[in-house]
């Protein structure tokens, strides 16, 4: 398997300074960092390593959901739709950690049950390569299966 290559390069101090963060394997893009936004609500236009963690974990656990579907009979896959939100907070020791992640999925899977889907978003959560990574964060999951539409079914 690759190994995938980001880079950051940082100026100033902590509360003055501000980067760019480089996703140097794909090319895809520079985006600006800075500790006044991260910590700030309003993002205007910079990106923090939460987000950048928010975005990989919602990838991965997409595709770790499409295989535990797969795996769970003959059903096809309309639609994921999968979000993370990732919580940065002070940390009792000092400085800051990450204080949880909140995945929320939705899904339109056609010859399956909720039941079913329930337990795939679990295992998803569990065998997902940045879940494991993270195992040091909590990681709460909101997983629900809608009905998809009737024409749809036919």
């Amino acid at each position: 398997m690759p190994t995938r290559t980001a880079r950051t390069g940082w100026t100033g101090t902590l509360e003055a300074g501000e980067g760019q963060v480089e996703l140097t394997s794909s090319g895809l893009g520079t985006f600006d960092v800075s500790f006044p936004k991260r910590s700030a609500d309003s993002a205007n236009g910079f990106t923090s390593p939460e987000e950048l963690l928010a975005a990989a974990h919602s990838a991965c656990y997409s595709m770790q959901l499409s295989a535990e579907l797969a795996a769970a009979g003959d059903i096809t896959i309309e639609a994921l739709d999968v979000s993370a939100d990732v919580s940065l907070g002070a940390d009792p020791a000092g400085g800051f950690r990450l204080t949880g992640i909140h995945l929320t999925v939705r899904g339109e899977v056609t010859g399956m049950d909720s039941e079913t889907f329930l337990a795939a978003a679990d295992a998803a959560k569990l065998n997902c390569p940045v879940s494991k990574a993270l195992t040091g964060v909590d990681i709460t999951l909101d997983a629900v299966l809608e009905e998809l539409d009737e024409a749809l079914q036919a």
